[in-house]
């Protein structure tokens, strides 16, 4: 590498990390994750900071958990003063691009990025608010429900499809335009997709390939309601599963259609590092592969995310470059420690008086040192009364609402988390002393405080907003036709020669 590095940020939605144990599993048709992961670093137990998509993408970008940033749930504002990776590297010199979704909530739809090619598939205002002043309702137009596990299927065009259609169109257009000013400044390139996330419906041709697939059913059974643990009970009730009699045919062809997608995914992915190789880009670009969070896809019974078990918590996480190493890397990380390992890759020092990151950089890990502090982990949107917090060693994991009993899971030897070790008295060491950290780490009364104040302001600035004159926050993509192709302003031996690559 000559200059400084190159990132091609590749994010999927809601793909579990159970699925990444070293790599994609064996049974997933992904040839280009699959050839991406053998020269990759693979931090095979990544943690989302929040298992929610808009807590767990503000997190990514500015390293700072939902109790710091204040974005706790899917309606939460992203503060426009939020620093994010894209202006610690725009800052720096380089370009920063963002084909697809990242949720953003608010005015402000660049959060540091220079550009946005895309509009995103979810709205940018308040209408997605929880309520904790009024525990257990469903808002039913926007609550996830079940109807997309009776649903799941083929289809030939959904609204998911056509928005990863059109992310995947304009990231290969951007990095032939980055290719072609390759000489010019370094640049950032976030393509963020929206599958595999349900609604569990794909195409054809990718749902033939799993006809035979060994994984089509959970490994732990339904559990029944009332021997849930108290968050799972509200989970359940929040997605409606009383109005659905789930059959074991619609969860094959959930879990099928949601494995079909990971390879339709998997297609996407290859033809932009085909481009990287092909425009010469490969030796200046770290590329790097994760998810928002994960997915429980009936485990225990339960669907989708908002919970700390282990297919709804981790992630799949690999970065592949040019003097990164490669190789399994076992100890838990988060994608809270994206910001710092992206500026330490661009040897960008880190301001600080900016705020105290909640992640740490990765690549001492890769380098065999140990990591400094546990990951942690907050949820405090829908399906919850009360903020819920974790905690991730390197073996154990301590789960904690001020609502319910806490929950110790021993992740070496119970890695299905069906033993909740807290009960026992032989740990009641190890319990007290979790409680301890939590205690440290987190003022728990303060937290659920100020996500009600947060509730409440939003749910009377949205009430009014919806008022009146409409003004939506929405992010309208730019697209200058005078300024593309050939016009009559422009010279046309010069728009040629800076559109032909190689020249």
């Amino acid at each position: 590498m000559t200059r400084r590095p190159n990132f091609l940020i590749l994010m999927v939605d809601q793909m579990t990390g159970t699925l990444c144990p070293d790599g994609p599993a064996g049974f997933l048709k992904t040839p280009h994750l699959a050839s991406l992961a053998e020269g990759a670093l693979r931090f095979s137990n990544c943690y989302t900071p929040s298992p929610l998509c808009l807590p767990s993408r503000a997190s990514f970008m500015s390293g700072m958990l939902p109790s710091r940033s204040g974005v706790y749930d899917n309606a939460a504002e992203v503060s426009a003063a939020l620093p994010t990776f894209a202006h610690y590297l725009r800052r720096a010199g380089y370009r920063t691009v963002l084909s697809g979704k990242m949720h953003f909530v608010g005015p402000d739809q660049l959060h540091g990025f220079e550009e946005r090619l895309t509009t995103d598939i979810y709205p940018a205002d308040f209408g997605w608010t929880p309520d904790y002043r009024k525990p257990g309702e469903r808002i039913d137009w926007w609550y996830h429900n079940l109807g997309v596990v009776s649903g799941a299927g083929v289809a030939e065009i959904s609204n998911q499809l056509e928005f990863d259609d059109e992310v995947a169109f304009h990231a290969e257009a951007e990095l032939y335009r980055l290719a072609r000013g390759a000489e010019a400044q370094p640049w950032c390139l976030t393509v963020s997709f929206t599958h595999p996330h349900d609604p569990y419906v794909a195409r054809q041709e990718y749902w033939d390939l799993y006809d035979d697939c060994p994984a089509l059913l959970p490994e732990v059974a339904a559990i029944p309601y009332e021997a849930q643990d108290p968050h799972s009970q509200r989970l359940m009730e929040a997605v409606d599963f009383r109005s659905y009699d789930i059959t074991e045919a619609q969860v094959r062809r959930a879990r099928r259609a949601y494995f079909a997608n990971i390879s339709y995914l998997d297609e996407k992915i290859g033809r932009l590092l085909a481009i990287l190789r092909r425009c010469r880009l490969e030796e200046d670009t770290v590329v790097i592969f994760c998810s928002d969070h994960g997915d429980m896809l009936g485990e225990r019974g339960l669907w989708f995310k908002m919970s700390f078990f282990e297919d709804s918590a981790r992630i799949p996480m690999m970065m592949r470059g040019p003097g990164l190493g490669e190789g399994r890397v076992a100890t838990p990380v988060s994608t809270l420690d994206l910001l710092p390992t992206l500026t330490e890759l661009a040897g960008i020092a880190l301001e600080n008086d900016a705020g105290a990151l909640d992640g740490e950089s990765m690549l001492p890990l890769a380098a065999g040192n140990p990591r400094r502090a546990p990951v942690l982990m907050e949820y405090a949107g829908e399906g919850s009364c009360a903020p819920l917090v974790s905690i991730r060693d390197a073996r154990f994991k301590f789960n904690h609402c001020e609502l319910d009993p806490p929950q110790l899971f021993d992740l070496e030897s119970d890695p299905q988390e069906l033993t909740n070790l807290a009960e026992d008295p032989a740990q009641a060491g190890r319990v007290e002393a979790s409680m301890a950290a939590v205690r440290e780490r987190w003022d728990l009364a303060r937290f659920d405080a100020e996500v009600r104040q947060s509730q409440a302001r939003r749910w009377l600035v949205y009430d009014a907003l919806r008022q009146g004159r409409f003004l939506p926050w929405d992010h309208q993509p730019e697209l200058p036709a005078a300024e593309r192709y050939m016009r009559n302003h422009m010279d046309l031996n010069v728009v040629e020669e800076k559109a032909r690559f190689p020249r």
